[in-house]
Protein backbone atom coordinates (compact mmCIF):
# COMPACT_ATOMS: atom_id res chain seq x y z
CA UNK A 1 0.00 0.00 0.00
CA UNK A 2 1.26 3.67 -1.06
CA UNK A 3 2.12 6.54 1.42
CA UNK A 4 -0.51 8.98 1.11
CA UNK A 5 0.58 12.27 -0.40
CA UNK A 6 0.84 15.77 1.00
CA UNK A 7 0.59 18.51 -0.05
CA UNK A 8 4.00 21.16 0.24
CA UNK A 9 3.95 24.80 -0.28
CA UNK A 10 7.42 25.73 -1.86
CA UNK A 11 8.59 29.01 -2.39
CA UNK A 12 10.80 30.16 -5.46
CA UNK A 13 11.18 33.56 -6.22
CA UNK A 14 8.44 35.11 -4.29
CA UNK A 15 5.87 32.27 -5.99
CA UNK A 16 4.20 29.66 -4.06
CA UNK A 17 3.81 26.13 -5.62
CA UNK A 18 2.28 23.42 -3.97
CA UNK A 19 3.37 20.06 -4.63
CA UNK A 20 2.30 16.36 -3.12
CA UNK A 21 4.82 14.39 -2.13
CA UNK A 22 5.23 11.25 0.40
CA UNK A 23 5.66 12.57 4.02
CA UNK A 24 9.21 10.76 4.33
CA UNK A 25 10.14 12.89 1.06
CA UNK A 26 8.98 15.95 2.43
CA UNK A 27 12.19 17.28 4.14
CA UNK A 28 14.12 16.83 0.80
CA UNK A 29 11.84 18.16 -1.44
CA UNK A 30 12.15 21.73 0.93
CA UNK A 31 16.03 21.29 0.80
CA UNK A 32 15.75 20.94 -3.21
CA UNK A 33 13.18 23.73 -3.49
CA UNK A 34 15.34 26.00 -0.98
CA UNK A 35 18.66 25.06 -3.30
CA UNK A 36 16.81 26.05 -6.60
CA UNK A 37 15.11 29.14 -5.11
CA UNK A 38 18.77 29.88 -4.14
CA UNK A 39 20.27 29.34 -7.54
CA UNK A 40 17.30 31.35 -9.45
CA UNK A 41 18.01 34.64 -7.23
CA UNK A 42 21.90 33.83 -7.90
CA UNK A 43 21.09 34.10 -11.47
CA UNK A 44 18.46 36.83 -10.90
CA UNK A 45 21.15 38.88 -9.88
CA UNK A 46 23.19 38.91 -13.04
CA UNK A 47 20.42 38.64 -15.71
CA UNK A 48 19.24 41.26 -18.10
CA UNK A 49 15.78 39.70 -18.32
CA UNK A 50 15.12 37.98 -15.12
CA UNK A 51 11.60 36.56 -16.19
CA UNK A 52 10.75 33.61 -13.89
CA UNK A 53 10.58 31.43 -17.00
CA UNK A 54 13.97 32.12 -18.10
CA UNK A 55 15.47 32.35 -14.43
CA UNK A 56 13.72 28.38 -14.35
CA UNK A 57 15.25 27.11 -17.29
CA UNK A 58 18.79 28.67 -16.43
CA UNK A 59 18.42 27.26 -12.56
CA UNK A 60 17.75 23.87 -14.28
CA UNK A 61 20.58 23.73 -16.81
CA UNK A 62 22.97 24.88 -14.36
CA UNK A 63 21.88 22.09 -11.74
CA UNK A 64 21.63 19.87 -14.22
CA UNK A 65 25.18 20.58 -15.39
CA UNK A 66 26.57 20.81 -11.65
CA UNK A 67 25.08 17.27 -11.43
CA UNK A 68 26.60 15.79 -14.58
CA UNK A 69 29.78 17.03 -13.51
CA UNK A 70 29.71 15.32 -9.67
CA UNK A 71 28.13 12.47 -11.68
CA UNK A 72 31.69 12.14 -13.70
CA UNK A 73 33.90 13.14 -10.97
CA UNK A 74 31.88 10.30 -8.45
CA UNK A 75 32.39 7.87 -11.66
CA UNK A 76 35.95 8.02 -11.26
CA UNK A 77 35.95 7.93 -7.50
CA UNK A 78 33.55 4.75 -7.79
CA UNK A 79 36.71 3.00 -10.13
CA UNK A 80 39.20 3.80 -7.91
CA UNK A 81 37.42 2.07 -5.09
CA UNK A 82 36.83 -0.58 -7.15
CA UNK A 83 40.48 -1.04 -7.67
CA UNK A 84 41.50 -0.41 -4.49
CA UNK A 85 39.58 -3.34 -3.02
CA UNK A 86 40.43 -5.27 -5.82
CA UNK A 87 44.26 -4.80 -4.47
CA UNK A 88 43.86 -5.46 -1.31
CA UNK A 89 41.24 -8.78 -1.84
CA UNK A 90 44.25 -9.96 -3.94
CA UNK A 91 47.06 -9.27 -1.17
CA UNK A 92 44.05 -10.83 1.17
CA UNK A 93 44.24 -14.05 -0.30
CA UNK A 94 48.17 -14.07 -1.36
CA UNK A 95 48.43 -13.70 2.47
CA UNK A 96 45.63 -16.76 3.21
CA UNK A 97 47.77 -18.61 0.74
CA UNK A 98 50.36 -18.18 2.36
CA UNK A 99 49.29 -18.92 5.81
CA UNK A 100 47.57 -22.04 4.65
CA UNK A 101 50.76 -23.08 3.06
CA UNK A 102 52.70 -22.82 6.34
CA UNK A 103 50.19 -25.19 8.56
Amino acid sequence: MSTPSEPVALRLIDREFLIACAPEEREGLLEAANYLDGKMRELRANARTPGFDRLAVLAAISIAHEFLALRKQHAGTDHSVVEGIAALRHKLDAVLEAYAGSR
